[in-house]
């Protein structure tokens, strides 16, 4: 018997194309994306979550939907049911897209040598890439859904379907452009 996201969606046919994130990027078919914090003590076991769950969690560390898991699900269920009726597609495959345009590959640290303290780009591990590119995508949404008539669900789907076309409008597309220029600019 095979799940399925949300009761609407099929995870067999989704592919990840970047191959860097192919093992942090977790499609297994769970019945309610609600793993209750088990992943929390064992280190890099946040891979093994349903990226959905992890969009979900996302969406709860914003300051108005902190720790309303209910709240933060009908948001992602709303916004993947507008992806579907706009694109006809599997919208969990146009999420795969979105995380995989948005997701930078390069950063700056910042380095200290004789008193002198100075950046320098390093390339960024797969799961914190995956990390930030689910925090622009939410944070944009966020901040397009604050003091607008547009509900929280349609941003989210926005800026989901921008972020799969590399559309420049898209709040997380410009957010690691602008970490990628940092990091070139450090070499």
């Amino acid at each position: 018997m095979s799940f399925k996201v949300f009761d609407k969606w099929e995870l067999d046919d989704i592919t990840v194309e970047d191959k860097g994130l192919v093992r942090y990027i977790s499609l297994d078919e769970v019945l309610i994306p609600h793993t209750m914090g088990r992943h929390v003590r064992r280190q890099f076991a946040k891979s093994k979550i349903s990226i959905i769950e992890r969009l979900m969690n996302k969406i709860m560390r914003t300051e108005r939907n902190s720790g309303k898991k209910n709240k933060a699900y009908t948001i992602v269920e709303g916004a993947l049911d507008i992806i579907h009726k706009k694109t006809k597609k599997n919208p969990v495959q146009i999420l795969i897209q979105a995380i995989e345009n948005t997701a930078p590959r390069e950063e700056t640290t910042r380095i200290k040598y004789g008193g002198i303290g100075y950046q320098i780009a390093v390339d960024i591990a797969p799961q914190r890439r995956i990390d930030l590119s689910l925090g622009f995508l939410t944070k944009g949404a966020m901040q397009s859904a604050f003091k607008s008539k547009k509900s929280a669900s349609d941003c989210l789907a926005d800026e989901l379907l921008l972020a799969a076309n590399e559309d420049s409008r898209s709040f997380a597309v410009q957010k690691k452009e602008e970490k990628e220029r940092v990091a070139r600019a450090a070499h």
